[in-house]
C-alpha cells in the first residue's frame, strides 16, 4: 500500500514538472511573438517616416503599424503608433482621418495619463482647428495644451501656444487679451537662450503687439513695437522680408499719425528693394497702393504720379490674382478718385472693392466700401448701401461684445472638463493599479524608453537634413549671384571695347583717310596699308565685342548652356535625367528674351522637382511642331493636386514667364504618378 502511494506521488511530481515546463515554453514563445510584433511595428513606423517613399505608401505603413499595435493590445504602443499615423495623415492632407485619429489619441492619452502625448495631441488639435479658422475649437484645445506645457515647464512650447492664442484673439478683436498673452510669450522666450526659432516667434509677437496697438489707435506704441520687431529681424538668419514687413507696418502707423513724409520715406524704402516684386508680388502690390494713397495726402501732390503708382499696383495684383491686394488697392483708389472729384472712377473702384470684400468675407473693408458707395450713389442706392452698412456694423459690434467674454467662458469650461477628466482618471488609475503586474510595467518602461530614444535620433536626423538643405540652397543662391556678376562684367567689357577702343580706332582711320591725297604715291600706298590694317583690327574688336555681349544668341551655344544647366542641377539634386532636343530650331532666329525665359523655366522646374516632388528621374525634351517650340518636363515624383497648388510661387513664376513670351503652359499631375509640365511657344515672328 505504501509502495503504491509513493509511486503515485512520483507520477504526480512528474506530471507537475511537465506542466511547468510546457507553461515556461508557452510563456517564452509568447514573449518571443510579442518581440517579433514590436519589431514589425517599429519597422513600419520607421518606414512611415521615410520620405523616400510616396505619401500614400507612408500612410499605408503607418496604418499597418497601428493595426499591429491594436492586435498587441498594449495601449502605450497603440498611442505611439497613433501619433505617428496622425502626422502621416496631416502630411497627406487627409483632414477627416487626421481629426479622427487625434480624437482616439486624446482618449488613450487621458487613459494612460501620458502628459507628453496629451501636450502634443491637444496642440495638434488646436493647430488643426486654427488652420481651418474654427477659432473657438482652436482656443479650447490650445488652452488645454497651455496648462500642460506650463505644468511640465516646457517654456518654448508654452510660448508657442500663447502666440497662437494671441493670434486668435487679435483675429476675433479681443485686442487686450491678445496683447496680454503676447507679452507673456515674449517674457517666456526671453528667459531662455535664444535660437533662430525663438527669434522668429519674437518677431511675430512684437509685430502682433504693434498691429494691436495700431487698431487701438496707440500709434506711438505701434511704432515702438514695430521698431523692436525690425531689430529682431536684423538678427535673424532669414529675416530679410520680416524687416521689410516691419518697415511697411511702421509706415502705416506714421500715416495714421499724419506724419506723411516719414510714411512715404518708409514705403519708398520697401519699394526700392529689387527682389520684392519677384519673390513677394502680393506684398509689393499692397505697398504700391499704400504709397500712392499716402502721397495723395500731400498738399503738393502730383496727381499723375499717384495715378501711375496706383495703376502699377493694380496691374501687379491683377497679374497674381491676389484678392486681398486687389481689395486694398481698389478701396484706396476709390478714395483717391473721390478726393479729386473723378466720381465715375471712384464709383467703379468702390463697387469693385465691395464685390471683392464679399468674395473673401473681409467685413472691415466692406464697411469702408459701403460708406463710399453710399456717398457716390444716387439717393435710392445710397440709402440701400447705408442700411447695409448700419446692419453689418451693428452685427460686428455685437460679435465684439460677445467675444470679450467668450474666451473666458471657454477657459472655464475647459477647467471644468479637466476636473471631470481628473476624477475619471483617478478611478481608472485605481482599477489599473489592481490589474497591473510587474511584467507589464517592465514591458511598458522598455517600450517608452526605446521609443523616446528612437524619436530623439529621428529628430536629430531631420534637423541635420534641414541644415544640409539650407546650406545647399544658399550655395545655389550664391552661384546665381556669381553668374549674374559674370554676365554684367562681360557686358561692361563689351561696351568698353565697342564704345572706347573701337571709337578711337575709327577716328584714327578717318584722320588717315582725310589726308590721303596730300602727299605722294608711296605715302598714299603706305597710308592705305595702315588703313587696311586698322579695318582688320576694327573687325576683330567688333567680333570680340559681339561674342562677349552674347548670352543666348548662337543656336548651338544655347543648347550647350541648357545641357550644362540640366547636367549640373541633376547632379546636385541626385537625379537621373534624359535630355532630348531637335536640331530643327534655329536659335539665332529666336529672341534672347524667349531663350532666357526657356532657361529659367527649366531651372525653376528642376528646383520644384527637387524641393517638392521627391523624384528619382526627369525627362526634358525640346521639339518643333507646326512652328511651335514645345518644351516638356516630366518627373516620376509624388505628383500634386493641380487644383490646390496653382498659387504656389514657383508655378506663378513659370506661368508669368510663359505668358510674357506669348506662350501657353499646362501642368498635369496626379498623386503617385509624377508631374508633366508642357510649354508651347510660337516659333514664328521671333526677332533677336
Amino acid at each position: 500500500m505504501r509502495i503504491l502511494l509513493y509511486s503515485q506521488i512520483l507520477n504526480l511530481r512528474y506530471y507537475f514538472f511537465l506542466l511547468l515546463l510546457f507553461k515556461a515554453i508557452a510563456i517564452s514563445s509568447q514573449q518571443k511573438s510579442i518581440e517579433i510584433q514590436l519589431d514589425s511595428i517599429f519597422e513600419l513606423r520607421k518606414l512611415s517616416q521615410d520620405y523616400n517613399y510616396s505619401t500614400e505608401d507612408r500612410v499605408k505603413f503607418a496604418e499597418r503599424a497601428i493595426k499591429l499595435s491594436r492586435e498587441l493590445k498594449q495601449d502605450s504602443v497603440i498611442l505611439k503608433s497613433g501619433r505617428i499615423l496622425s502626422l502621416t495623415y496631416y502630411n497627406a492632407k487627409k483632414d477627416s482621418l487626421y481629426l479622427n485619429i487625434n480624437h482616439q489619441n486624446l482618449r488613450l492619452a487621458n487613459k494612460l495619463k501620458d502628459s507628453s502625448s496629451l501636450e502634443v495631441v491637444n496642440s495638434n488639435m488646436g493647430g488643426f482647428f486654427h488652420s481651418k479658422e474654427l477659432n473657438d475649437s482652436a482656443f479650447f484645445y490650445y488652452s488645454k495644451a497651455l496648462k500642460l506645457y506650463d505644468k511640465s515647464k516646457n517654456i518654448r512650447e508654452e510660448a508657442r501656444i500663447l502666440l497662437n492664442i494671441a493670434d486668435i484673439q487679435e483675429t476675433e478683436k479681443d485686442y487686450i487679451g491678445a496683447e496680454e498673452n503676447a507679452v507673456k510669450a515674449i517674457r517666456l522666450i526671453n528667459s531662455v537662450t535664444i535660437n533662430e526659432d525663438d527669434l522668429d516667434r519674437l518677431w511675430i509677437l512684437n509685430n502682433l503687439i504693434g498691429i494691436v496697438s495700431l487698431k487701438l489707435k496707440n500709434y506711438d506704441k505701434a511704432i515702438e513695437y514695430h521698431n523692436k520687431a525690425q531689430e529682431i529681424a536684423k538678427k535673424m538668419d532669414y529675416g530679410y522680408y520680416n524687416n521689410l514687413y516691419s518697415i511697411n507696418n511702421k509706415a502705416i502707423a506714421y500715416r495714421y499719425k499724419n506724419e506723411i513724409d516719414k510714411s512715404i520715406e518708409l514705403y519708398e524704402q520697401v519699394i526700392s528693394e529689387d527682389s520684392l516684386d519677384y519673390y513677394d508680388s502680393s506684398f509689393y502690390a499692397i505697398t504700391l497702393g499704400n504709397l500712392a494713397y499716402t502721397k495723395s495726402f500731400k498738399s503738393d501732390r502730383d496727381i499723375d504720379e499717384i495715378k501711375s503708382t496706383f495703376w502699377l499696383g493694380k496691374k501687379v495684383s491683377d497679374t497674381i490674382d491676389d484678392p486681398l491686394a486687389k481689395l486694398g488697392i481698389a478701396i484706396d483708389f476709390s478714395k483717391f478718385y473721390f478726393d479729386i472729384k473723378e466720381l465715375d472712377s471712384a464709383l467703379y473702384y468702390a463697387e469693385r472693392s465691395y464685390d471683392i470684400s464679399n468674395e473673401i468675407s473681409n467685413n472691415e473693408l466692406k464697411l469702408e466700401s459701403l460708406l463710399l458707395l453710399a456717398e457716390l450713389s444716387n439717393d435710392e442706392n445710397a440709402k440701400t448701401y447705408l442700411n447695409e452698412h448700419i446692419k453689418l456694423s451693428d452685427s460686428l459690434l455685437n460679435v465684439e461684445r460677445n467675444v470679450r467674454n467668450k474666451f473666458a467662458r471657454i477657459e472655464l469650461e475647459t477647467d471644468q472638463l479637466e476636473a471631470e477628466n481628473e476624477q475619471i482618471s483617478r478611478e481608472n488609475f485605481y482599477l489599473l493599479l489592481l490589474s497591473a503586474g510587474l511584467l507589464l510595467t517592465a514591458i511598458l518602461v522598455y517600450v517608452v524608453i526605446s521609443q523616446r530614444a528612437k524619436n530623439r535620433k529621428l529628430r536629430l536626423i531631420q534637423v541635420q537634413q534641414k541644415a544640409n538643405e539650407d546650406i545647399y540652397n544658399l550655395m545655389l543662391s550664391q552661384q546665381d549671384k556669381v553668374d549674374e556678376a559674370r554676365t554684367q562684367e562681360k557686358k561692361r567689357i563689351s561696351e568698353e571695347l565697342h564704345d572706347g577702343v573701337l571709337g578711337r580706332l575709327f577716328g584714327t582711320r578717318l584722320s588717315l583717310d582725310s589726308i590721303n591725297f596730300k602727299d605722294g604715291k608711296d605715302a598714299m600706298m603706305t597710308r592705305a596699308n595702315y588703313i587696311g590694317q586698322l579695318k582688320t583690327i576694327e573687325e576683330d574688336i567688333r567680333k570680340i565685342s559681339h561674342e562677349l555681349n552674347t548670352d543666348f544668341v548662337s543656336g548651338s551655344g544655347f543648347m550647350d548652356i541648357v545641357s550644362e544647366l540640366i547636367e549640373n542641377q541633376t547632379q546636385a539634386y541626385g537625379l537621373e535625367y534624359d535630355f532630348d532636343h531637335t536640331d530643327d530650331i534655329s536659335w539665332d532666329a529666336v529672341s534672347n528674351k524667349t531663350k532666357i525665359n526657356i532657361y529659367r523655366i527649366i531651372q525653376e522646374s528642376m528646383q520644384n522637382i527637387y524641393k517638392h516632388a521627391k523624384a528619382k528621374a526627369i525627362k526634358i525634351s525640346i521639339s518643333l511642331e507646326k512652328n511651335v517650340i514645345c518644351l516638356d518636363i516630366i518627373d516620376d515624383g509624388e505628383g500634386f493636386d493641380t487644383s490646390k497648388n496653382k498659387k504656389g510661387i514657383g508655378l506663378k513664376n513659370m506661368t508669368s514667364r510663359v505668358e510674357d513670351i506669348n506662350g501657353k503652359i499646362t501642368f498635369t499631375s496626379q498623386f503617385g504618378n509624377g508631374t508633366t509640365v508642357n510649354v508651347k511657344i510660337p516659333y514664328e515672328n521671333q526677332s533677336i
